[in-house]
C-alpha cells in the first residue's frame, strides 16, 4: 500500500506549480491546481535508485544503456501489448522537444499541420514557430467526451504534411478507440499525411478503458507514424526530463537523429537514465493504486460539483488527472473567470482559451494531489464560482 493522501510541502523546491503561481497569475497565495504534475512523491524504488547512484559521488557523461531500452520495451508490451525493436527508440529531454525535432525533421517551412483542437498548446505553438502553417481541426463535444469531426479533418488533410495527435487527449482525457485510431490512420495514408502520436499520457488511463498505441495498429501505420512518451508523467519524474522517440521507419529516425545532434543533443542526464530504469523495472504496483486514487479523487470532484456548482459541467477524463470543467453556462467571460478565480477564490487553474479557439468557457483542473489538497481546491474554486 501507499500513501497518497500525505500532504508533501513542495514550497522553496523551485516548483513551477507552488513557487512560480505569483509570477504566472500575479496574485500571492493562489492554490496551484494548473500544471500538469502530481503533488505525490516518485515510487520509493526510484527514490531508492536516485539515492544510491547519488551515494557513487561520481557524475560524469553518461551513456543511455540497453538495459533502459529493454525495461521501455517490456513496459510497451506488458502494459500496452505492444511489442517494439528497441532499435526503434531514440531518447529525448522531454515530449516536446521530442515533437519539437520531428516537426523540423519532416516537415519543411510552410508545410500544413493538423492538430485536434482543444489541445495542449506547446503542441501548436511549435507549428507556428517552426515557421509551419497551423491547421486547426475543431473536436466536437458529446455528452460525454469530445469525438473527432471527420468532415472538417478530411477537408482539411490535402493541405497538410503532419498530423499531431495527443493520445490521450489534454486537456479532455479522451483514450481514443482502436476504431477511431484506424479511421484516423486510413485517413492519413490515403493522404500522404504523418503522424505525430504524443502519448505522454498513455500509462494514465483509467479501466475500463485501454490505451491504444497508435503505431500498434499495423506494420503500415507503425512505418507512418513516429510516438512520443515518457516515465515523467506516469512517475512524476517531471524534474529528471526523460522521454522516448519510438520510430520504426529507419529514414525517418536517422533524420530525427540529426535534427538533434544539429540541436546538440547526444544523451539523457545520470538521473534521467537511472529514474527511468527504476520507474519502468519497478513502478507498476505504484502506478495501479495511483490510478485507483486519482480515480476517486475525480469522483469527489463531480459529486463536489454536482451538489455546489449544478451549472458547470465536469467532462469526466477516460484517461491523465486533469479534469476539463465546462463553465459556459455561467456566461462569464474568461476576464471575468480569471478575477472571479484568482481574487475571490484564489485558486490558479489551466484556463480554457489556452488551448485553442474551442477551449473558451472551460477551465482544467488538475486532480493528482492529496485529498486535503484537492478539498481545499474544490471550496475555493465553489467560492469564486457560487
Amino acid at each position: 500500500m501507499f500513501s497518497f493522501d500525505q500532504v508533501v510541502d513542495r514550497r522553496g523546491t523551485q516548483s513551477l506549480k507552488w513557487d512560480d503561481a505569483k509570477r504566472v497569475f500575479g496574485h500571492d497565495e493562489v492554490w496551484p491546481m494548473w500544471v500538469a504534475d502530481m503533488d505525490f512523491p516518485a515510487p520509493q524504488a526510484v527514490q531508492d535508485a536516485l539515492r544510491a547512484r547519488i551515494e557513487h559521488g561520481i557524475f560524469g557523461y553518461t551513456i543511455v544503456p540497453d538495459s533502459l531500452r529493454e525495461a521501455v520495451c517490456e513496459w510497451l508490451e506488458g502494459r500496452h501489448g505492444w511489442r517494439i525493436d528497441p532499435e526503434w527508440l531514440t531518447f529525448a529531454p522531454g515530449v516536446v522537444p521530442a515533437v519539437a525535432a520531428a516537426i523540423e525533421a519532416f516537415s519543411e517551412p510552410g508545410d500544413g499541420i493538423i492538430v485536434f483542437s482543444p489541445v495542449y498548446r506547446p503542441l501548436f505553438d511549435l507549428v507556428r514557430r517552426h515557421g509551419r502553417t497551423l491547421l486547426f481541426s475543431p473536436l466536437r463535444l458529446t455528452e460525454e467526451h469530445y469525438v473527432i469531426d471527420w468532415n472538417d479533418l478530411e477537408d482539411k488533410l490535402p493541405k497538410a504534411k503532419l498530423l499531431i495527435l495527443c493520445h490521450p487527449h489534454n486537456p479532455g482525457g479522451k483514450s481514443w478507440t482502436g476504431e477511431e485510431l484506424k479511421q484516423l490512420g486510413e485517413l492519413c495514408l490515403r493522404h500522404g499525411v504523418f503522424v505525430l502520436s504524443d502519448e505522454i499520457h498513455a500509462d494514465l488511463t483509467f479501466p475500463p478503458h485501454r490505451h491504444v498505441p497508435f503505431a500498434s495498429l499495423s506494420p503500415e501505420l507503425a512505418a507512418w507514424s513516429a510516438t512520443f512518451r515518457a516515465p515523467t508523467k506516469t512517475f512524476n519524474l517531471a524534474g529528471l526530463q526523460a522521454a522516448e522517440a519510438i520510430i520504426p521507419d529507419e529514414a525517418r529516425r536517422r533524420a530525427f537523429r540529426r535534427v538533434q545532434q544539429r540541436h546538440g543533443f547526444f544523451t539523457l542526464n545520470t538521473f534521467a537514465v537511472v529514474g527511468a530504469e527504476a520507474a519502468y523495472r519497478h513502478g507498476g504496483p505504484w502506478l495501479d493504486e495511483l490510478l485507483q486514487y486519482v480515480q476517486a479523487n475525480i469522483d469527489a470532484t463531480a459529486a463536489y460539483l454536482a451538489a455546489e456548482l449544478p451549472t458547470v459541467r465536469p467532462i469526466r477524463p477516460e484517461a491523465t488527472y486533469l479534469v476539463w470543467i465546462d463553465v459556459r453556462r455561467l456566461g462569464l467571460s474568461e476576464t471575468e473567470l480569471k478575477r472571479r478565480l484568482l481574487e475571490k477564490g484564489q485558486i490558479a487553474v489551466e484556463f480554457g482559451r489556452k488551448f485553442g479557439p474551442e477551449g473558451d468557457g472551460f477551465i482544467r483542473l488538475n486532480v493528482a494531489c492529496p485529498r486535503p489538497t484537492l478539498n481545499e481546491g474544490l471550496r475555493r474554486l465553489a467560492a469564486a464560482l457560487r
